[in-house]
């Protein structure tokens, strides 16, 4: 299997706007799919999201409480690193300020697990601050598997593999620790403005 899903670079639309695209970017109307193995299919009374790592207490949520915690529909662009833009996308989810406020810790880093074995790192800062969410609705519609439904992290302002597909939850560490992407020359931390791609940019 290609590590990547075929059909993932989209139809070109053009540059669009200098305050809303980053450099080297392009506008899509598509949603393209880029994936580093095969699509998993979680049911969701199989599904949980959990922060451990450096915490007082592990923390956990069910499907049913997960989608019991406050929710909002909101409005962001997202920037993939193989140089589509898509803006003005629209989801659905919660703020990971709302999970966060349970968990006591005294550390910066996080790294996002996810079904089928993905990971990636994220400062801590970067979740907080209404800055990220775990997302379960994209369009009205709940999001598809093949975008990473039944929920996935989303971070906009960073290169879109920052924004796991299939989460299920977080590891809190002291350390900023590579994932998946960042441990095959991805940048560690992936700013679209900066063009933050690869190590060393």
């Amino acid at each position: 299997m290609p590590i990547v899903s075929r059909g993932f670079k989209g139809k070109r639309r053009g540059e669009g706007p200098s305050d809303r695209v980053p450099p080297g970017q392009y506008l899509t109307d598509d949603f393209p799919v880029l994936s580093a193995g095969p699509t998993p299919h979680t049911p969701v009374d199989q599904w949980d999201f959990t922060i451990t790592g450096e915490v007082d207490e592990l923390t956990r949520w069910t499907w049913d409480e997960f989608r019991a915690l406050p929710s909002e529909t909101f409005t962001v662009d997202i920037h993939c690193v193989t140089k589509w833009s898509k803006l003005d996308t629209v989801w659905e989810g919660v703020r990971l300020d709302t999970l966060l406020e349970r968990v006591e810790t005294a550390v910066d880093y996080a790294t996002a697990y996810c079904d089928g074995g993905y990971t990636t790192n994220v400062p801590l800062a970067d979740l907080a601050g209404g800055r990220a969410w775990v997302v379960y609705g994209y369009d009205g519609e709940l999001l598809d598997p093949e975008h990473g439904g039944p929920a996935r992290l989303l971070v906009p302002h960073l290169y879109f593999w920052k924004s796991a597909k299939w989460v299920r939850g977080l590891r809190l560490t002291a350390t900023d620790e590579p994932g998946f992407w960042e441990s095959n020359g991805y940048n560690l931390y992936g700013d679209p403005w900066r063009e933050q791609r690869y190590w060393g940019d």
